[in-house]
């Protein structure tokens, strides 16, 4: 399901100095568009893009309002203002859809992490000597079957099972529907182990309030033991250094022979491996011939997804998840901005003096860096835009001390950072889905130049049709405007 996540960006500005974009709105375009940004402006600096549309001021949803409007309600915040933002692709899709743009659940980027929907999650059981350590229950009044007497410790605990969840699907197939003694026997079906579909209650209410399906689509696999691994491969004088093999009996394409000492040797890749995918692309209905040629088509450099015989048997039941993992949203760093609090910035960087890599220990909860988004073992990547991977603890400390009270940085969960590293792909902010500028950069944008300004803005009434006398705007030091037959905008 695709999601609309607004970022919040916050402007100040000094007296006699512009927000540094022009506010739009244009003939044939909906919404109003940010345009015209001043290179070094507040604007720009801040991250914003042209063709951003603007979805709320200091709160206010003005997707609605016209443009004088929301030109007022940018003047009367005065020296700063708060905005939320949409980039142009993504506006244009949820009109398309009909998104309700000014629903409250519509989660910002603000000050920390892209908070993600919460996921439904995935669990692995299998049966020990003594069970697998849970029971089932109903609830009066509420349809479904609920988890009871999950003992800590014990299998069903450490495969993520808690109390209360809400039970959806045993080995792939939908039991909402059954009944107690139903569901019970399917599970005994499943022998040795049972894969589970759970959603907590929280999870659960969020999905109600939205009257959306839910499903294994939209799940966790970060609790399942055992995971696809991403193999990266770089030519060597004799080739990959292994054999490609089909299997009519079992379907899908294995490795064979590997070669000792070889590309994929050294990678990982292990015979019998099953290929998922080969450079991103899902190669499972391909023909023998079409994965070699996607192969051959890598020129030096190449990237599978694989899994060995274990977890491709344990995705059985959830094979459409395998896919996913190319394009996952789980795959991707985190970006954490922190404002300093009296308690300081509330985790602690774990590092070995003069060893490269650091990584995030001692998250203090309800502290800055816990609401921005890390969590315990996040690895480091980047301090206020410099990536720090191959720096030493002295020298990310250091960036650190120099921020003052504000800081920004892109860290990943470990299992994450070392898949992204796998298929080679550099580990940015751009993996987000947005460009984000580091915001120690300071720089006060220059003055207008009046007499230029109004120079330019005379040539391009010269050019421009005549305006109706209801459009035009007292100009002041910090806003002017101009509008045409296209639209009108409004520089702030």
């Amino acid at each position: 399901m695709t999601t609309y996540k607004p970022r919040v960006i916050s402007l100040t500005k000094t007296p006699g100095q512009t927000f540094g974009f022009y506010l739009r709105v244009e003939q044939n375009e909906e919404g109003h568009l940010i345009r015209c940004l001043e290179m070094g402006g507040p604007a720009e600096l801040a991250g914003m893009k042209d063709g951003d549309r603007i979805l709320r001021v200091n709160g206010t949803f003005v997707d609605e309002l016209s443009h004088s409007e929301v030109v007022e309600l940018v003047r009367d915040g005065g020296a700063s203002v708060s905005f939320h933002i949409l980039d142009e692709s993504s506006y244009k899709k949820a009109k398309a859809l009909g998104v309700k743009l000014s629903d409250p659940q519509l989660t910002p980027v603000a000050n920390g992490a892209t908070k993600e929907p919460p996921k439904l999650k995935l669990c692995y059981l299998v049966k020990t000597s003594s069970g697998y350590g849970f029971s089932l229950r109903s609830v009066r009044g509420e349809p479904g079957l609920f988890m009871t007497q999950v003992d800590s410790g014990r299998v069903a605990y450490n495969a993520g099972v808690r109390n209360e969840d809400r039970l959806l699907e045993v080995n792939g197939e939908n039991i909402e529907s059954y009944t107690h003694d139903e569901v019970v026997e399917k599970i005994k079906l499943g022998g040795k182990s049972v894969m589970l579909l759970l959603v907590d209650k929280e999870t659960d209410s969020f999905y109600r309030n939205k009257k959306n399906k839910i499903g294994s689509w939209l799940a966790t696999v970060k609790f399942l033991p055992l995971q696809p691994r991403f193999i990266n491969l770089t030519k060597g004088s004799n080739g990959y250094g292994f054999l490609l093999k089909e299997d009519p009996g079992q379907g899908g394409h294995f490795i064979g022979e590997v070669d000792k000492g070889s590309p994929a040797d050294k990678a990982g890749l292990r015979k019998m491996d099953r290929v998922v995918a080969v450079n991103g692309t899902d190669v499972d209905k391909c023909s023998h011939k079409q994965v070699v040629d996607w192969i051959r088509l890598c020129d030096n450099t190449c990237s599978f997804l694989v899994v060995d015989k274990d977890t491709d048997q344990m995705y059985k039941q959830v094979s459409h998840l395998l896919t996913c993992s190319l394009s996952s949203s789980e795959l991707r760093p985190k970006l954490c901005r922190m404002e300093k609090t009296s308690a300081g910035y509330g985790f602690h960087l774990n590092g070995i003096e003069g060893v490269l890599g650091q990584y995030i220990t001692e998250v203090v909860k309800g502290g800055a860096a816990d609401k921005a988004g890390m969590e315990n073992d996040d690895v480091v990547i980047e301090v206020n835009g410099e990536n720090v991977e191959q720096s030493t603890h002295a020298e990310v400390v250091n960036i650190i001390r120099r921020s003052g009270n504000t800081l920004e940085m892109l860290v990943a969960r470990q299992d994450v950072y070392k898949q992204l590293k796998a298929t080679g792909v550099k580990t940015t902010p751009l993996l987000l889905g947005e460009t984000f500028k580091g915001k120690t950069r300071t720089a006060e944008s220059p003055k207008p130049n009046r007499k230029e300004e109004k120079q330019q803005q005379e040539e391009e009434d010269e050019a421009r049709p005549e305006t109706p006398p209801q459009q035009e705007r007292q100009r002041t030091p910090s806003v002017s405007s101009s509008s045409s037959e296209d639209g009108i905008d409004e520089r702030l």
